[in-house]
């Protein structure tokens, strides 16, 4: 990776049973969280990064904590919601989307048709596409319950083995216990 893991910067590495994640949190909340071995992740890390003096304090370490303690339990199948403070940055199209992703329940799944079509904007599939392509915050903001009009996996960032394993944990059907 071509950035510094500063812990005072903000910037902090989580390992999970899925891999390691990069975490940025501020003051504010989880501004990224993607994980490490992603392609593309420093292009969603470089827009952030000149803001990186701001993403220190004691309330990001509070974020921190909250983020790692809330993952394990998800982990553990013990978790279904986060309450962890986001700061997600993007157009009001995307905003929009990831508004709405977060309101598809722990379990179910959602097509990128009726994603659009909820958003008021049928045949707007493709930019569904598009802005969960984009989705900064991996697992909290569930981009992985999106699948294809044809009801199968299609794209995710952390690769399509993640996509399975995080439904698969949704389901019921696997677990990941954490030591």
């Amino acid at each position: 990776m071509a950035f510094e893991r500063d812990m005072t910067a903000g910037v902090h590495s989580i390992d999970t049973p899925l891999g390691e994640m990069t975490a940025l949190l501020s003051a504010r909340g989880l501004h990224l969280l993607e994980f490490s071995d992603r392609p593309g992740l420093s292009r969603h890390l470089e827009p952030l990064l000149p803001c990186i003096d701001t993403f220190s304090g004691t309330h990001a370490k509070r974020h921190l904590n909250s983020l790692r303690a809330q993952l394990t339990g998800y982990f553990r199948g013990q978790r279904k919601n986060f309450d962890l403070p986001l700061a997600l940055a993007g157009t009001s199209f995307q905003l929009q989307l990831w508004t709405l992703l977060r309101q598809i329940p722990y379990g179910e799944t959602r097509r990128y048709r009726e994603m659009a079509n909820v958003m008021n904007k049928p045949g707007a599939s493709r930019a569904v596409g598009h802005a969960n392509a984009r989705n900064p915050v991996a697992i909290l903001v569930p981009c992985h319950r999106v699948l294809g009009s044809d009801g199968k996996l299609h794209g995710y960032g952390g690769g399509l083995w993640r996509k399975q394993a995080l439904l698969a944990l949704e389901s019921g059907s696997n677990s990941f216990e954490q030591g």
